[in-house]
């Protein structure tokens, strides 16, 4: 029997102090590496989550921990200027300490690293005293070569080239001078893989001069085919398309309200929060079609899924994935997706959607659609015929234990862990 692998990964923000993908995807990852009898310890900052958000996390309960995964909190008496100092510096001074003592507390195997944006690019350079190990990097956004992370020029449309000065002060942010230093292209050649979600996010990087190759690794998301089986009941009577995502400006969904009018006869019901959640309530105040169902649980989110007419995602911005593509095709749902970024290439390879770049081909889209629920089922089976094949959680972890013995292989010339075969699960039970 192989033995139990020991994983470490830091990422800023995680579930339930979090808001988006990337820390859906660390915990996905987190509990599948579990799930396999691994042991994963998480080091995720709670002050970061409050320098955005000072309440708590809105479902505290929604996301059960996992007997071989175990978060560490960064807190410190410094609370959020903690995260501020790492913004500016590049470097996580007020959390050193907490964070030498995780990295030092385990023989580790595997280093991953997310999210690491108000942690700073020196914790690349962070090595385990007592065991080499394989270190990773995935490109959750596009913190590497975008100052705010999003590529959203000026507030007003996607980046074609970079003026980043300009833009971070028109975001109304604080320069980093440490990005006009070596600090992060040094700090990367600490790292042996970067990996990426999506063949556009690999060519972005490259296209920005990003000075390491990039490994594709997309997404995965846990089977649920209870959810499609013996999904719950139907959250209203009246047909639906589904937005889910933050309610954020670069998510596009004010490009849907605007036109609903127009759509078919079927509501837009909307799950989730964020920032511009209030101009976005008043834009739809006068059409009783749109529908805010606010912050869900994943339980919640479920069924509103397996009942969609269809899920939209109208980003305007260039996204590194896409979540919410697989989440619905996960449910047997069919995808509209604006043909920007990384989603055309996961709805054209699934086969289980639509794109499109007007107005007229989205409304187009929605009235074939709810004009005809067959073709929206056949569009819904390709979806989950492809989710099965590429963004399942077997398919994920093939792809990611691969990756991880090659880079093993670089660095140390063989392989010094088994990864296949059952893991010895009594040797993962925590001392």
């Amino acid at each position: 029997m192989s033995r139990p692998l020991r994983f470490l990964h830091l990422t800023t923000f995680y579930p339930p102090y979090s808001f988006g993908g990337d820390a859906m995807y660390t915990y996905r990852l987190a509990h599948a590496l579990g799930d396999a009898g691994h042991l994963v310890d998480v080091v995720h900052s709670v002050d970061a989550y409050h320098l955005y958000h000072p309440g708590g996390p809105p479902a505290p309960d929604g996301f059960p921990d996992h007997p071989n995964v175990a978060r560490h909190e960064l807190r410190s008496t410094f609370g959020a200027l903690s995260s501020v100092v790492a913004h500016q510096t590049g470097r996580p001074a007020l959390a050193r300490g907490q964070l030498r003592k995780v990295f030092n507390a385990q023989a580790y195997d595997v280093v991953h690293y997310h999210n690491i944006s108000l942690l700073g690019p020196e914790v690349l350079t962070f090595e385990p005293d007592r065991r080499r190990a394989v270190k990773v990097y995935s490109t959750h956004d596009h913190w590497l070569i975008c100052p705010t992370h999003v590529l959203w020029k000026f507030g007003a449309r996607p980046c074609e080239k970079p003026e980043c000065l300009r833009c971070v002060l028109k975001a109304a942010r604080p320069p980093q001078l440490w990005r006009y230093s070596s600090l992060l292209a040094d700090a990367i050649q600490h790292v042996d893989e970067v990996v990426a979600p999506s063949e556009f996010t690999v060519r972005l990087h490259a296209e920005r001069g990003f000075p390491r190759s990039i490994t594709h690794l997309p997404y995965f998301m846990d089977r649920v085919d209870r959810d499609w089986e013996q999904p719950g009941p139907r959250p209203q009577a009246r047909p639906y398309f589904l937005f889910a995502g933050r309610l954020e400006t670069i998510k596009g969904l004010h490009t849907l309200i605007a036109l609903w009018d127009r759509a078919p006869d079927a509501d837009l019901l909307v799950a989730g929060t964020g920032g511009q959640e209030a101009q976005l309530r008043a834009q739809a105040a006068t059409n009783p079609r749109i529908k805010f169902l606010g912050h869900l649980t994943q339980d919640r989110l479920a069924s509103l899924y397996v009942h969609a007419l269809a899920c939209l995602v109208p980003s305007v911005t260039y996204e590194t994935f896409g979540m919410v593509t697989i989440e619905a095709f996960a449910r047997k749902t069919p995808v509209i997706a604006r043909d920007l970024g990384p989603l055309p290439e996961i709805v054209q390879l699934s086969g289980g959607g639509l794109t499109y770049r007007t107005d007229r081909e989205l409304l187009d889209a929605l009235h074939r659609f709810a004009g005809c629920p067959e073709v929206a089922r056949q569009f819904g089976e390709a979806g989950y015929r492809s989710f099965l094949q590429h963004w399942s959680r077997e398919a994920h972890l093939e792809r990611y234990f691969d990756l991880l013995r090659r880079a093993a292989t670089r660095k140390f010339g063989s392989v010094p862990w088994e990864t296949t075969g059952p893991v010895n699960l009594e040797l993962a039970e925590r001392r």
